[in-house]
């Protein structure tokens, strides 16, 4: 059974993007027969707001879209996120990161440390708290270990073995049958957080549980998130979780050639539709009509 789901994080009006990854999982789902989710990723409770919420719904609906009921929202989700935490903690894989972003970023820019590309998270973490004590009552982050996570799973030689199938094209065009490559991993990935220190899962850690939860066979979203599916391939291995298909569209770009963001509030579909937009008006702009 083919499920696919749209998993948007409300914390500002969905746009043209949006509408072209929801619109292109749920073609997918119906062409197959199959199923079509809805998850509300509402973890940055700062950030998350209730007209937020309401509004996914508003513009799915007016799109056209149908989604099976109860919606998953991430907030109900913490114990199970805390269960897979705390298994790859007990492997010995995380660490507790005491840093603060100006840490990280003065010491990435220290000589010794030298210049690196930015990874799926922005600058790559140096591992300053990696052999650092824990200080009871200090507020931390949590970390995979990389280095040790690899190892844990027979080392390079094996991982370098796990892959998963792409259906449309990474960045670089990359399709079929992906790697993981270690070294990239390693170095232009590193230690990625899982935790924050508020104690709120990070996105790469309630990503691979809830898809596994959910039984969800493809996910569609954009490519600038095919960097972040090695990590999701990794932590599948290690908590033992299947993998989907990954379908990684094209991004969808304003006049200017900029990627949508959420603040860009004239292409949020929302005011599209007060500015006489129709469904199909979306369709044609996007080329799915």
């Amino acid at each position: 059974m083919h499920l696919d789901r749209f998993a948007p994080s409300p914390t500002g009006e969905l746009h043209l993007g949006h509408a072209f990854s929801a619109l292109a999982g749920w073609r997918g789902a119906t062409a197959a027969n199959g199923r079509f989710l809805l998850r509300i990723e509402d973890l940055d409770q700062t950030r998350v707001r209730p007209e937020f919420v309401e509004g996914i719904f508003r513009d799915l609906a007016w799109l056209g879209l149908s989604w099976e009921q109860p919606v998953l929202f991430q907030s109900a989700r913490l114990p199970a996120y805390r269960t897979a935490l705390d298994r790859l903690t007990a492997a010995g894989l995380t660490y507790p990161c005491f840093c603060t972003r100006r840490d990280i970023t003065e010491a990435i820019s220290a000589p010794q440390e030298g210049a690196s590309a930015p990874g799926p998270d922005g600058p790559v973490y140096p591992g300053t708290c990696r052999d650092r004590a824990h200080q009871p009552g200090e507020a931390a982050a949590v970390r995979l270990d990389m280095r040790r996570a690899i190892g844990s799973l027979g080392g390079p030689t094996a991982v370098a073995a796990l892959h998963f199938e792409e259906c449309d094209a990474g960045r670089s065009g990359e399709a079929g049958d992906i790697y993981l490559d270690t070294e990239a991993l390693i170095s232009g990935t590193g230690d990625v957080v899982l935790a924050r220190r508020d104690g709120a899962p990070a996105y790469h850690l309630a990503v691979v549980v809830d898809d596994a939860e959910q039984q969800i066979t493809h996910v569609t979203r954009g490519r600038d998130l095919f960097s972040a599916t090695p990590i999701h391939r990794l932590l599948q291995a290690l908590l033992g979780l299947a993998t989907p298909v990954y379908r990684h569209h094209r991004l969808i770009r304003d006049a200017a050639g900029k990627r949508l963001a959420k603040r860009d509030h004239a292409h949020s579909l929302a005011q599209l539709r007060t500015n006489g937009w129709r469904p199909i008006d979306v369709l044609r702009h996007l080329g799915l009509d």
